[in-house]
């Protein structure tokens, strides 16, 4: 099997895994609070990327990572599992999933507008266009599509959502200052994450009896959203020779989770949500191919039809 073809693989298997998550969400906040799920959730994942790092032989770089920058790991943990999981999770248990869902995927248009102010980067046209298109895309979700009435079914859910997104993008800009092993990584924010996820469930609502269809629920959210897809994805790109088509895979997530909402759920797909991914997911489109088709020579016959327009 070629490399491109198990890239592939690995990808569309994150993918498939990825896409399931928004239902599971709402499954499992049937069972449980949005703290509560957190905890179990992060420590099924810490379970399975124990094993993953102790079967790649990196056993040893948990303690020389975080020896290396514990601040760093502190601030990573706090960020995610902790404050981004349970901001998502109170969003998913206020909103419908359609709605949680689909404003969450904002968090790839953010990431290059918050680069701007924290990494210096500098601000694009094409960024600016993208980010109209799917904040446009937002409202017209948030609004159910009453475009004038500037009523929202649940404001603080909404809030909780686009808050997820930013905590989320946050955490993946610091982590570019990170040059460890990214599994290692994962694991440390999530270790460090624990006791700040235990403390607050017991201070709120602990978990005082829980059922077996609730176990699986919680540990099915820890192992496809927060442990083995990462790491399937992260193989995805380290197999692949051309990233690029490994992650215009994500642009199938959305879809794929949408008529799983709609056949599990049963939930009613809303008019206002199809209308609003499709503004989303047009300025995420817009903001990685658009650059690349600015950058390509004309075809020689643009060129001509361009040079005669001069003239």
């Amino acid at each position: 099997m070629s490399n491109t073809t198990l890239a592939y693989i690995y990808g569309l298997l994150a993918v498939l895994l990825w896409s399931t998550v928004a239902t599971a969400f709402k499954i499992a906040l049937g069972y449980f609070t949005p703290l509560q799920l957190v905890f179990v959730a992060v420590i099924t994942s810490i379970f399975a990327l124990s094993m993953i790092v102790i079967a790649q032989g990196h056993f040893g770089l948990i303690a020389k990572q975080f020896i290396k920058q514990p601040l760093f790991y502190l601030f990573t943990g706090l960020l995610n599992p902790f404050l981004y999981y349970y901001v998502l999770f109170e969003a998913y248990d206020l909103l419908p999933a359609q709605q949680a869902l689909s404003l969450n995927y904002t968090w790839a248009i953010l990431l290059p507008i918050l680069a701007v102010p924290l990494l210096g980067h500098k601000q694009t046209k094409v960024d600016v266009m993208a980010a109209f298109i799917a904040y446009s895309g937002v409202y017209v979700i948030a609004s159910s599509g009453n475009l004038t009435s500037f009523n929202f079914d649940s404001p603080t859910g909404i809030a909780f959502v686009l808050s997820s997104t930013v905590i989320w993008c946050l955490y993946w800009v610091i982590n570019t200052k990170d040059d460890g092993d990214a599994i290692v990584s994962l694991l440390l924010s999530f270790l460090i994450g624990l006791p700040f996820v235990t403390a607050a469930m017991m201070l709120h609502q602990p978990i005082e009896a829980i059922s077996w269809s609730a176990l699986a629920a919680g540990m099915y959210v820890g192992l496809f959203e927060m442990g083995l897809t990462f790491v399937l994805w992260l193989m995805a790109l380290k197999t692949t020779n051309k990233t690029s088509n490994i992650t215009t895979l994500v642009f199938l997530t959305p879809v794929l989770s949408v008529a799983l909402i709609s056949v599990i759920l049963k939930e009613q797909i809303t008019v206002s949500t199809y209308i609003g991914l499709c503004f989303i997911l047009t300025g995420l489109i817009l903001q990685k191919a658009l650059p690349k088709l600015i950058q390509k020579p004309m075809p020689m016959l643009v060129h001509k039809l361009m040079s005669k327009v001069k003239q």
